[in-house]
C-alpha cells in the first residue's frame, strides 16, 4: 500500500442575478474543452481565501469578495489526493479576462448538468441543481 500526497484544491461560486459563472478550459490544457467552477492549487502559506481571490485574478481579472464556504469533493489524480473545497464568492469588481479560459458563461443550476465538466465538480453540480441563488 502507498500512501497519496494530499493537496487542496479551491473553487468559487460566483453567483450574479440568480446565475453562476463556469469557464471553459482552454486549448493548453489537459482538460481542453471542459466546463468547470474556476479556482486553483493552495500555495504553502495560503488560506483558501487567499488562493481563491488570487486565482480569481489570475485567470479572470477579477477582484473578488469570498464568502462562506459551501461543500468539498475528493479524487485522485496521478499519485496525488485532492480536496476541492467550493467557497461562494459574494461579490467582485473588475472586467472579465479569460487568460486561462477560451470562455466563460453564466448559467442556472439547473442548466449546470448539461455542461461537460471535470469529474470532481460533479458533486457539487448536483448539490447546486436544487439551490435558490
Amino acid at each position: 500500500m502507498h500512501n497519496l500526497e494530499n493537496k487542496k484544491v479551491i473553487a468559487a461560486l460566483i453567483i450574479h442575478k440568480g446565475n453562476i459563472l463556469i469557464a471553459q478550459k482552454a486549448k493548453n490544457d489537459s482538460l481542453c474543452g471542459k466546463w468547470e467552477f474556476p479556482g486553483g492549487k493552495v500555495e504553502i502559506g495560503e488560506t483558501d481565501q487567499e488562493c481563491l481571490k488570487r486565482e480569481l485574478y489570475e485567470e479572470l481579472g477579477i477582484n473578488a469578495t469570498i464568502g462562506t464556504y459551501f461543500m468539498s469533493s475528493f479524487f485522485e489524480h496521478n499519485n496525488t489526493s485532492y480536496e476541492m473545497r467550493t467557497y461562494w464568492v459574494s461579490s467582485f469588481t473588475g472586467e472579465f479576462f479569460l487568460y486561462e479560459h477560451s470562455a466563460i458563461k453564466w448559467v442556472t443550476p439547473k442548466e449546470l448538468s448539461t455542461f461537460d465538466m471535470p469529474d470532481p465538480d460533479k458533486p457539487i453540480v448536483k448539490a447546486l441543481e436544487n439551490c435558490a441563488l
